[in-house]
């Protein structure tokens, strides 16, 4: 498999004896784990499983996920701590003002005052909207919250995000 992949979710633990998995999504698109779609587990050796969805339902924050070539707990369990993943051709198209994680991470914080923060290490989504954190050289990150007041323009060409400071968010 040479296709680009991304990241939907990381496999935590397993569930029951029947073969599924817990799941927590690192994606906004929770169709991903509708039955009969196509994922792969990537473990942590960086071999490539593909598997079907058979069955999903959400638990707890979490995706429970059962995958039609596993039926019992002792052939999932090697997969926790894998990451399931998509093939590029599966990405949906966004709308205007729509990232995928991929795309904002790792792109340079720049204010509108041409100062230069750092880089974007994490996408965190704790509730309302989404914070992004800035891995700031010798300082302490900053937690960017993704709102129209801060956020001002993001060019994923260029992975550069231009930002504007409300008073309060940069501790030095």
């Amino acid at each position: 498999m040479t296709e680009k992949l991304y990241t939907i979710g990381k496999i935590v633990n397993t569930h029951g004896i029947r073969g599924e998995l817990k799941i927590l999504s690192e994606t906004d698109f929770p169709e991903r784990f509708d039955a009969g779609n196509s994922l792969i587990i990537l473990d942590p050796d960086n071999k490539q499983t593909q598997v079907t969805v058979q069955s999903a339902r959400t638990h707890k924050n979490m995706y429970i996920v059962k995958f039609e070539q596993y039926d019992n707990i002792n052939q999932v369990e090697k997969y926790k701590g894998s990451l399931l993943k998509i093939e590029a051709k599966f990405q949906e198209p966004l709308d205007e003002g729509e990232y995928y994680y991929h795309e904002i991470l790792g792109c340079k914080v720049v204010t509108d005052e041409g100062l230069e923060l750092g880089f974007i290490s994490e996408i965190l989504t704790p509730g309302a909207n989404d914070v992004w954190v800035v891995t700031r050289p010798n300082k302490k990150q900053l937690l960017l919250p993704i709102i129209d007041e801060v956020l001002l323009d993001v060019d994923v060409t260029g992975k550069t995000v231009r930002v504007h400071l409300m008073e309060g968010l940069l501790e030095e």
